[in-house]
């Protein structure tokens, strides 16, 4: 895949979705955007055929599977899937509701699997493209306080590695990328949620939701630079399937790994102990 390139990104109304049209676009790519309201992208009306406004309901198979086809008629291909819909959930896994944690695992995971599986078909037939799952490092570095946040974005992870086994042999490329803080609306109260149950015995992680939403303008991602890195990503002949973005997620994921690393030097004498002896 070089040259120009017709991207499809999910939540693309704002955020790191938005920025990443809207780089992309100035750049001469095409780009097919969805949110649940297409009123969202009246500013792109100035890259004209280039941009392809869609109105999805992420919750639905047939929903997503429209748009795919909207987007292969209209353009002729998808070269990129970006799944970056998401939102934040703070609480602790006693306050939740199973209405909270579902509708969270709706939108976090389930969402990228239909939107993955709709999209598959036209990536087979041509035997090319690279799907670009957002997670996040607390996917991999989890902090305390978002417990089922954490969850859904560890399964995107998981999800990813095994599907950039799986589809290699057809040409498709998967890469699961772990932001850090970006300066974006993440931190505000439309991408974050807390749990409506709150117990006094986990008073202390609300330090921790008060952290994120002080670090709103603060944070040390620039979203305009997103775009570049993923051209850099889908134009490698072999890209990563993990990809920690911003400093602040590297380092926080490579402190996780030497953690990670000391405590199996500790207990290798134990996992070792299970084997059968010869």
């Amino acid at each position: 895949m070089s040259g120009k390139k017709v991207w499809y990104i999910t939540g693309a109304s704002k955020g790191i979705g938005f920025a990443l049209a809207k780089q992309l676009l100035s750049k001469g790519h095409s780009v097919a955007a969805t949110s649940r309201s297409i009123s969202a992208f009246a500013q792109f009306a100035e890259f004209g055929d280039r941009f392809l406004p869609l109105e999805v309901d992420l919750k639905s198979k047939t929903s997503i599977a429209e748009s795919a086809k909207k987007t292969v008629e209209k353009f002729g291909v998808i070269d990129v899937v970006v799944n970056n819909a998401g939102y934040g959930l703070g609480g602790a896994l006693e306050e939740l509701t199973t209405e909270e944690i579902d509708e969270n695992f709706e939108v976090n995971f389930f969402a990228v699997v239909r939107v993955i599986q709709q999209t598959l078909p036209y990536f087979r037939k041509q035997r090319s493209g690279h799907i670009i799952n957002i997670a996040s490092i607390a996917g991999f570095a989890p902090g305390s306080g978002w417990a089922i946040y954490c969850a859904a974005k560890f399964a995107v992870g998981g999800l990813s590695e095994a599907l950039a086994n799986d589809l290699k042999p057809l040409g498709i490329h998967v890469t699961n990328v772990m932001p850090g803080g970006f300066r974006t609306n993440f931190a505000k109260a439309d991408s974050i949620v807390f749990s409506e149950n709150q117990l006094r015995d986990y008073d202390y992680l609300r330090q921790s939701h008060q952290n994120m939403q002080r670090s709103d303008g603060n944070q040390l991602g620039d979203p305009d630079k997103v775009a570049d890195a993923f051209l850099k990503l889908v134009n490698t002949q072999d890209p990563p399937v993990d990809l920690f973005l911003g400093s602040d997620a590297f380092n926080r994921a490579e402190k996780k790994i030497d953690q990670l690393e000391s405590q199996m030097n500790d207990w290798r004498e134990i996992s070792f102990s299970t084997d059968f002896t010869s």
